[in-house]
């Protein structure tokens, strides 16, 4: 296991640009005060020198210095703000980048005018080209450690092994551009029919306290793949907590709706039997339109958790998932925390998320090596098990990160309710029956 754990926003772009520019204005503001500082400190020593006795008391050489240290601070700011101001259109330069990606499928005005903002932000400094595709260079480059390093285990899978085809992966999420659900998309065609069943009441606790326990509140036992907790507020409104598990059959079109089936269709953007279900089993838990639903997701289910936040008539403000194929793009009042695994290769689908992040301010990607090396343990996909997740959930936990507030906020607002209930849920293909 690897201790090597980073949370950032997720994209090339750490840092507002507008913010950046803040602080470079701020520099700008400051530099003339070190002119000020270094003229007043040469008055001072002329006055010393001229005046008998002075130059006995005060050490005239260590002011003279501190008049020169003066205008190297000036300089430095000056340049520092220069710097940092380029630092701001880089950064810009690579946003509006992947937003004319993104806005040239579905908007050629839009993209046209996205074209005319790049073409004269980069005719503004030739070095800002360069510095937009080094930092996405540095930013691809760290999205797959370890992945090529995956079941290459001679005498156990054969001569070649197969981490080159877990490797290409990471290709087929970036290349394909099935790995970003974009702005405006919907899932299309009809689902298969499901039959959702309750399997399990009670009554928990509460709402989880940390990361960890909201991913262990995802069903790993017994027959369902999904837990709806129903927390009824003293206004009288309720709220929702959806947890969902991962795949759960590797048959394509089996009695489980969480099979390879619902995979293919949800990485192609149709209908699946396993979403369906979902909606089902919200909605048998007595969520309404507008309600709001938050979701924490292993696998399978962050494609789920993708569409229920962008398309579905619910209202979702958190969402949580860990080695999901997808990133969405969510709205910037969407908070999304993303648990991934450089060595995954379900993650991996993904083709390494969005150039400039997704979600609300607060939204952060977790990443790490699971499994560095070749291990045994490599076999069972080690680095995709929800159990190896819970280990880096627990690392954030223990971060002290500041972005784990805002998610903790939202529990503590649930902790206020007059009644809580849990519901786990099966959920089956309609009529299926064994070819």
């Amino acid at each position: 296991m690897s201790d090597d754990l980073d949370i950032s926003y997720g994209g090339a772009i750490s840092v507002d640009p507008d913010a950046l520019r803040t602080v470079a204005n701020d520099m700008n503001r400051l530099a003339p005060k070190f002119l000020d500082a270094a003229s007043s400190i040469r008055k001072a020593h002329a006055v010393i020198l001229s005046a008998p006795g002075f130059a006995t008391i005060v050490d005239s050489v260590a002011l003279a210095a501190s008049g020169q240290r003066a205008d190297v601070l000036y300089e430095e700011c000056q340049s520092a703000a220069a710097n940092t101001l380029l630092m701001a259109d880089a950064y810009e330069l690579v946003d509006l980048r992947a937003q004319l990606a993104a806005l040239a499928i579905q908007d050629a005005a839009g993209a046209a005018v996205l074209t005319a903002q790049i073409a004269e932000l980069e005719a503004s400094d030739e070095r800002l080209p360069v510095m937009a595709d080094y930092l996405v260079a540095g930013w691809e480059k760290g999205r797959y450690e370890g992945l090529d390093e995956q079941f290459v285990l001679a005498g156990v899978l054969g001569k070649w092994g197969v981490g080159p085809v877990y490797a290409a992966t990471a290709a087929l999420g970036a290349v394909s551009g099935l790995g970003i659900v974009r702005p405006g998309t919907k899932l299309s065609g009809i689902a298969d029919p499901v039959t959702v069943t309750p399997v399990k009441k009670d009554i928990p606790v509460g709402p989880p306290n940390t990361l960890a326990e909201s991913l262990r509140r995802i069903p790993t036992t017994g027959d369902a793949q999904l837990k709806v907790e129903r927390y009824t507020m003293a206004d009288g409104t309720n709220r929702f907590m959806v947890y969902a598990r991962g795949t759960q059959s590797g048959f394509y079109g089996a009695e489980n709706p969480f099979d390879m089936k619902s995979n293919l269709e949800l990485y192609t953007k149709q209908q699946s039997a396993s979403y369906q279900g979902t909606l089902e089993a919200l909605e048998a838990a007595g969520a309404k339109p507008g309600d709001r639903v938050d979701v924490y997701a292993h696998s399978q289910s962050g494609f789920i958790a993708g569409h229920l936040s962008m398309e579905s008539e619910f209202d979702v403000k958190v969402q949580v998932t860990a080695g999901s194929p997808v990133e969405p793009t969510l709205r910037d009042d969407q908070l999304l925390i993303q648990l991934r695994h450089t060595d995954d290769p379900v993650s991996a689908l993904a083709g390494g998320g969005s150039v400039n992040g997704t979600g609300s301010e607060g939204s952060f990607v977790a990443t790490r090596e699971a499994s560095p090396g070749q291990q045994i343990a490599d076999v069972a996909l080690d680095a995709h098990q929800l159990d190896t997740y819970y280990e880096t959930a627990e690392m954030i936990d223990e971060s002290g990160d500041v972005r784990v507030r805002v998610v903790e906020e939202s529990w503590r607002e649930l902790a206020d309710a007059v009644a809580i209930e849990s519901t786990e849920y099966r959920v089956d293909r309609t009529g299926w029956a064994p070819k």
